[in-house]
């Protein structure tokens, strides 16, 4: 089917909305968590297990959806799914006990689930009809809306006001929003179902499973690597740096502003280096940046901050290109996306699901440095996993087709 400039163009403005709107209903969301708490006296083992159910359930709901996307199209599943994932932040804020919130954070997850493989695979087509890299600067403004969610919860919370109250209005406004966008999305083009593929391969994008498991394990190492900075760059520098309590969510910072702005700059890069150099090059860092932060305690006392620092940022300048570049080549192997993406999607997850986890555990039973080496070993499984499986997407997609 051939796409007009002009229908591209409004469905990147479409794709620009539903990663902002996802971001800032995810940026809500967490920014409120100490508020929910606080309201139901849940502590941490509840806490804990809220999170939990949402993220099985998100995971759950991403293996499903890829096959809905490749039968009725990724135009029909996001018209579904986006406005669905906010109105479902509802039950959550409203719900008036465990027991119901139990139950209510599942269905959340299941609705961020779908849009995120639903917005994904449309990010994908969308970068087929521009014929060059666009991915990476969506995941750059997911980012700016969770900031933007955090960023609005602190104000009304500094304002006087009930962040119970700002997730229902949340909840009921946010699904409106999606619904302009959802009409500049491109045209439906519903695949063909499984069991219809000409070549007998698995459905989806055709890819063979051990290319899947590549791509995959690379997903997972990148997210696991991205997950333990999340949770653990500001421990590492209150308990192993010894830096002032307010300087130590510093550590963080550095590593989220600067995954953020290669998201939002990186697909330039890509477009200069390529799939396989960028994805190499974004292994290199991160296992650079991870090496720093693991060698800032051996250097001098006014030296290790900095040490740490320039490590954490490197690793977010590296990290902030795995996802879209993995995404990207996928879509580029031609035919419909979704199942592939869907469980590369998964794989991912769930390394920002059990990764900071793994590391607590690993860091009571010896220490957090020895714990921050994992995220340092698997940020060059990311080189070493995604280079030759996109380089194996590369060749498929260039191949001629027989006759």
């Amino acid at each position: 089917m051939n796409i007009s400039i002009a229908e591209a163009r409004r469905a990147r403005i479409a794709v620009f909305g539903y990663f902002s709107l996802a971001g800032f209903v995810m940026g809500l969301w967490a920014a409120g968590l100490p508020s929910l708490n606080d309201r139901l006296d849940l502590g941490p083992a509840r806490l804990g297990t809220v999170l939990l159910l949402i993220s099985g359930g998100a995971l759950a709901s991403m293996l499903v959806t890829g096959p809905l996307v490749d039968r009725w199209s990724s135009r029909t599943v996001c018209w579904i799914s986006g406005p669905l994932s906010a109105l479902v932040l509802l039950g959550p804020a409203v719900a008036p006990g465990f027991p119901h919130l139990a139950v209510l954070a599942v269905v959340f997850g299941l609705g961020l689930g779908v849009t995120e493989v639903a917005m994904n695979a449309h990010s994908v087509e969308v970068e087929r009809a521009y014929g060059r890299p666009i991915i990476s600067a969506f995941h750059g403004t997911w980012s700016l809306g969770g900031a933007a969610g955090g960023a609005l919860t602190a104000l009304v919370l500094r304002a006087g006001l009930d962040a119970q109250t700002l997730l229902v209005v949340a909840a009921l406004v946010v699904p409106l929003l999606y619904l302009p966008l959802a009409r500049l999305l491109l045209p439906a083009v519903p695949g063909q179902p499984a069991e219809d593929a000409p070549d007998g391969r698995r459905a989806g994008s055709g890819l063979r499973w051990g290319l899947i498991a590549l791509l995959g394990l690379a997903a997972f190492a990148g997210h696991l690597a991205e997950g333990a900075a999340i949770d653990w760059a500001a421990l590492h520098a209150r308990w192993i740096l010894d830096t002032d309590p307010a300087a130590a969510p510093l550590a963080y910072t550095v590593f989220a502003v600067a995954m953020t702005t290669i998201r939002l700059l990186g697909d330039p890069i890509r477009a200069r280096l390529g799939s396989v150099r960028t994805i190499q090059l974004a292994g290199l860092l991160a296992t650079a940046g991870y090496v720093l932060v693991l060698a800032a305690p051996l250097t001098g006392e006014t030296l290790r901050v900095a040490c740490a620092w320039t490590g954490w940022a490197l690793a977010g300048i590296g990290l902030a290109t795995v996802v879209p570049v993995i995404f990207s080549a996928v879509g580029a192997a031609g035919g419909p996306v979704g199942r592939a993406l869907a469980m590369v999607t998964a794989f991912g997850y769930s390394g920002l699901l059990v990764g900071p986890a793994v590391l607590g555990y690993v860091a009571e039973a010896s220490s957090l440095p020895i714990a921050l080496i994992i995220p340092a070993v698997l940020s060059a499984v990311v080189a070493l996993t995604g280079a030759p499986a996109i380089r194996a997407l590369t060749a498929r997609a260039t191949a001629p087709v027989p006759a």
